[in-house]
């Protein structure tokens, strides 16, 4: 099974409430008089960060990327829970955790570490609390909403290819990606609807639509993009974790962000680029086989 199949199989079992039918990246449950909002990612070696990569870039992605989920949902981090496969640079691994955790003004709460003979595999589970309710959904894109992202796509594919090549230049967008958890914030009592990029604004915005029940039609001459001459690439690679969220036509933005597009009636296509109609996700971004 692809990794599209594997999910609506799992959401043929049963799902919690928080769950919110497994087309968002986190879970929203309400205890008490708060709501809290988890995650999990995992990354494997030589699929989400090179094998003779250093270790504390490593710890630090692994923390941002869960966070950048958080962000999405206008959540700030409470703490995570760590499952580590032992291995080759465990010191240096420790080191980048300490500083990304410090950073991001959180702490660890646990977890579980193990040792294997196979191909090393990390894991990570964050906790947040939610800032606004309702909790900004993918689902939420209104007709007529414009269609935001924030940052530089394309950063990271650029970053990804200096640390394979070794050529030095800046690769601080893959190796150590920042989680947009104040931009987050402050957009979750505004947007319609909110995710993070993280397998290509292409394939993220045709789920957004498809969650929304609606067309998107992007502007690829509007999407900031970290080489022009690579425009299609750097929105399709992915590993960007920017916030792509909707506002309502006329609406401020309270942070910093480009207009790409627009929401739209749904048509035959759940996305349009450039006007021509994409009507499946294939090759829009990175998917797991």
């Amino acid at each position: 099974m692809n990794e599209a199949d594997f999910i609506a199989a799992l959401r043929a079992l049963p799902l919690h409430a928080g769950a919110r039918d497994l087309y968002d990246d986190a879970a929203v449950l309400e205890i008490g008089g708060e709501t809290l909002v988890i995650t999990h990612d995992a990354m494997i070696e030589g699929v989400h960060y090179l094998p003779d990569q250093d270790m504390a870039d490593v710890a630090w992605k692994l923390v941002a990327t869960n966070l950048s989920d958080l962000a999405a949902k206008g959540a700030q981090p409470l703490g995570v829970l760590l499952g580590h496969t032992l291995g080759d640079g465990d010191e240096r691994f420790l080191s980048g955790l300490g500083e990304v955790l410090a950073h991001y003004g959180t702490g660890l709460l646990g977890g579980d570490t193990v040792s294997g003979n196979g191909t090393r595999s990390l894991g990570l589970t964050a906790i947040g609390r939610a800032s606004h309710t309702p909790v900004p959904a993918r689902s939420g894109a209104q007709i007529g909403d414009g269609l935001f992202v924030t940052g530089m796509l394309g950063a990271a594919m650029l970053g990804f290819e200096a640390v394979r090549d070794r050529t030095g230049a800046d690769h601080a967008a893959y190796a150590r990606p920042r989680a947009r958890v104040q931009e987050g914030t402050a957009l979750a009592p505004h947007v319609t609807a909110m995710m993070d990029v993280s397998d290509g604004l292409l394939l993220d915005a045709f789920r957004m639509a498809e969650a929304s029940e609606v067309s998107i039609a992007i502007d690829t001459a509007a999407c900031p993009v970290a080489d022009p001459a690579r425009t299609m690439e750097c929105l399709t690679w992915g590993d960007d974790y920017e916030l792509l969220f909707t506002l309502p036509a006329g609406a401020l933005c309270p942070v910093k962000a480009q207009q790409i597009g627009k929401v739209e009636p749904r048509g035959f296509a759940p996305l349009f680029v450039d006007g021509e109609a994409v009507t499946n996700a294939r090759g829009l971004g990175y998917t797991h086989q």
